[in-house]
């Protein structure tokens, strides 16, 4: 089962704590090689496929693409390998933000 993650800046100050913007994501990742852009994440199980629409932020890692997902000013993202944690960070870092599980 993968750990679920939030970046976030809900933990700071309130005077400092502004959201995540959609636009300031944008921006941000199309700075990154390794990350694209989607509006809609298609996971394909055994017997189903499912499309969720979104905001999503697809990380390549060798054959598999891991979604940092923007909903209401924070990113999330599921630890489903261990490489992904330090990419988790490194964008918090950048963002300025804190990563909270959940």
């Amino acid at each position: 089962m993968n750990q679920r993650f939030r970046i976030t800046r809900s933990m700071q100050d309130a005077a400092e704590a502004l959201e995540i913007s959609l636009d300031e994501c944008k921006a941000y990742f199309a700075e990154k090689d390794d990350f694209t852009y989607e509006t809609v994440l298609t996971v394909k199980g055994p017997e189903s496929t499912m499309s969720i629409k979104g905001d999503f932020f697809m990380w390549e890692l060798g054959e598999m693409r891991i979604p940092f997902r923007h909903y209401n000013g924070d990113i999330y993202v599921a630890i489903s390998q261990e490489e992904v944690v330090p990419k988790m960070m490194e964008v918090a870092s950048d963002l300025r933000a804190d990563i909270v599980e959940g």
